[in-house]
């Protein structure tokens, strides 16, 4: 089960101590989880410059989807937090690309850790 990041100091903690990765128009921060190990918390930071609320939504919902596919179904998602953040070009994709560019993400960060 995914949970969700919530207080500024989890997300400073991200910013501060996260591993980055890029893959098209998203980045993602990881943190591996001390304080509660054995769980996955993910936030998405998505701007108004990606388009108005419906899009922003919609992007925050395949986002989570993808997360949520990734985490039941692979080992490829290794528990602790996660932040996501979306670069406008990212409202034009598809959920192919953008579940594509995530996945890429996640093995960037696997073969560096």
């Amino acid at each position: 089960m995914i949970g969700r990041l919530g207080t500024r100091g989890d997300f400073d903690a991200l910013r501060r101590h996260g591993q980055r990765a890029r893959s098209g128009p998203l980045q993602l921060q990881f943190l591996a989880s001390v304080s509660t190990p054995g769980s996955t918390r993910v936030g998405y930071a998505i701007g108004r410059s990606v388009g108005n609320a419906v899009i922003r939504n919609r992007t925050r919902r395949r986002l989570r989807a993808i997360m949520t596919d990734l985490s039941s179904s692979e080992s490829l998602l290794p528990c602790g937090d996660y932040l996501i953040r979306v670069q406008p070009a990212a409202s034009q994709a598809t959920f192919t690309e953008l579940k594509d560019w995530t996945q890429t993400m996640l093995s960037d960060l696997k073969a560096r850790s």
